[in-house]
């Protein structure tokens, strides 16, 4: 046992008791992270090279930091992005969203797909279907500053030149693609306001603005998604949308046939909890 598995043993517990739901993950990720090498190589670190800011990082994730705020990278399906205050850190639930999203694109008879993402953030949900679906052109919609240059750094480390980033509202991006594109994607704000987010790394950390919704039930973006997506998919082109695990029937009404909208479909997490909706527009 080295020196500094000793210390990630006492991080681990100091970590536990502070409610952390990952304490070993996590202890581990920092150590990683102050000493420049792999979990799987923490071993390798001699006890004259342990770095004392070990503990500065455990510290910080046990006042309830995030996690990727103190290693400055989130891992979001086969990308590690650049993240930090200012951004909403992608989460697991929204890998199911993008699973889904890029089985549609493989199985259309399309050489290059068009997709739109709406609140790309960090760009997980573009850069993700920028890297699985080859000949994809993705163009991902930001409007917030902050976010906006998350994304952009993110987008120049893995985007491959097939993300177009545009700091447009998603409410009205990108009317010159209207009627020409095969998905749209997004996981826009739908916390109701007055909702307080139960766990404090989202509550403390995250923006507001990736957070909350508008209007009385937190949808209006939603809403607003679902105009859009309407005005720029083709005839027989995709939609999904992530949210909340309770707003599963909500969001289903949104993408009504009175719009155009066939084969409407409530999507569950791998907690088998509603986490999105998906649909077709209009018919081929």
């Amino acid at each position: 046992m080295t020196f500094l598995l000793d210390e990630i043993a006492l991080a681990t517990a100091r970590l536990a008791e502070a409610g952390v739901p990952s304490p070993r993950t996590d202890a581990e990720e920092i150590a990683a992270c102050v000493h420049g090498v792999r979990r799987s190589e923490l071993h390798t670190v001699k006890d004259s090279d342990f770095d004392a800011l070990f503990w500065e990082g455990v510290a910080r994730r046990e006042s309830r930091e995030p996690l990727q705020h103190i290693t400055g990278r989130a891992y979001f399906r086969y990308l590690s992005l650049e993240v930090g205050p200012g951004v909403f850190v992608p989460r697991p639930e929204t890998e199911v969203v993008v699973g889904w999203a890029i089985d549609r694109l493989r199985e259309m008879d399309v050489a290059s797909p068009v997709v739109v993402d709406l609140g790309t953030g960090s760009g997980a949900i573009a850069l993700s279907i920028a890297q699985e679906v080859a000949l994809a052109t993705v163009h991902a919609v930001e409007v917030d500053p902050d976010a906006y240059g998350w994304a952009k750094r993110n987008i120049i480390e893995h985007g491959q030149g097939r993300v177009h980033l545009h700091p447009e509202d998603l409410a009205d991006a990108l009317s010159e693609l209207d009627g020409q594109v095969d998905l749209v994607v997004s996981n826009p704000p739908y916390i109701p306001p007055g909702a307080i987010p139960r766990d404090p790394e989202v509550r403390d950390y995250d923006p507001h603005r990736a957070l909350y919704g508008s209007g009385s039930d937190g949808l209006d973006e939603v809403r607003a998604v679902e105009r859009t997506a309407r005005r720029l998919l083709r005839p027989g082109g995709f939609v999904a949308v992530e949210h909340a695990d309770q707003q599963g029937t909500p969001v289903y009404l949104i993408f009504s046939e009175e719009n155009g909208w066939r084969d409407v479909r409530s999507r569950q997490d791998l907690t088998r909890r509603d986490r999105f909706v998906t649909a077709r527009f209009g018919r081929e």
